[in-house]
């Protein structure tokens, strides 16, 4: 039996998941709705896998397997998104993720991908391995490509709407570390206000609409 935390911020999202997973065998043995919350339950609940939405107020999905992996090398998180951009698997699998998978996925690739992971193995669905492979053969980069990882998250969280004092909370950083981000994220981007940003995370696919 499979042990799966489950971290999204959508209740039927989860109910949906949890039904699926148990006719294949796979407990669900925790849900939380925000990366906050499975950051704090993790050692006590100990998964054998961690399903993370990367979409979720306050830190996210991205920072939550950042902070995971850094407390458990050897934690096995999948990556679950609606986002089809190459942007978010390339970080999150760079931030410890094993597996990425598209909301849009057939629900058995789910169960292999809880199951491959499982095992320590690599899983990434195949509409975002084309994507990825295609990418990089045509030599596309986008913008978000010329930031570190921790500029990447402010620029997510600017791009939603979010303010510095939130983006300080949310990231548990000072507000003029976050300003200091924000001036990189600007001066990399070409932005000169948070609507510019948006707008280039709109264009980028990094956003849901």
């Amino acid at each position: 039996m499979i042990r799966v935390m489950l971290v999204d911020d959508h209740a039927l999202v989860r109910m949906g998941f949890r039904m699926l997973l148990a006719d294949s065998q796979i407990e669900v043995v925790a849900e939380v709705d925000t990366g906050e919350q499975a950051c704090a339950d993790y050692p006590r609940v100990q998964p054998d896998v961690v399903v993370m939405d990367l979409s979720m107020p306050g830190m996210g999905g991205l920072e939550a397997v950042r902070r995971i992996v850094a407390q458990d090398a050897k934690a096995r998180i999948l990556a679950l998104s609606a986002h089809e951009d190459t942007a978010h698997p390339q970080r999150v699998l760079r931030a410890g993720a094993l597996g990425y998978l598209t909301k849009r996925s057939a629900p058995e690739a789910l169960i292999a991908a809880v199951t491959a992971v499982s095992r320590h193995e690599t899983y990434v669905d195949a509409h975002t391995a084309r994507a990825l492979a295609m990418a990089q053969v045509k030599g596309e980069t986008s913008p978000a490509q010329m930031l570190s990882e921790r500029e990447f998250s402010v620029f997510l969280q600017l791009a939603r709407g979010q303010s510095v004092a939130q983006i300080a909370e949310n990231l548990k950083l000072s507000p003029s570390t976050v300003g200091t981000h924000l001036y990189h994220v600007k001066q990399k981007l070409g932005a000169s206000n948070q609507s510019e940003l948006t707008l280039v995370a709109l264009q980028w696919g990094l956003l849901q609409v």
